[in-house]
């Protein structure tokens, strides 16, 4: 069984974002949104009247590498 955290607090059009992965930040509004995970990929999501939305992951972000 896994564990989750989630926490955002927000800070006039920026929102920051607490995790278990660690500390994220978006910004825009209700139609256009940038957002970057805490592993450092970027997602850019538009929605548009009538129910349209699109999202779009910018870059690859941080490799993380496993010790086991």
């Amino acid at each position: 069984m896994g564990w989750h955290y989630r926490k955002s607090i927000k800070v006039g059009p920026f929102r920051i974002n607490l995790s278990r992965h660690g500390v994220g930040h978006s910004f825009g509004n209700r139609r256009f949104h940038i957002q970057t995970t805490p592993d450092g990929r970027r997602h850019l999501s538009v929605r548009l009247p009538g129910g349209l939305h699109v999202t779009k992951t910018l870059g690859r972000g941080r490799t993380r590498h496993y010790r086991y």
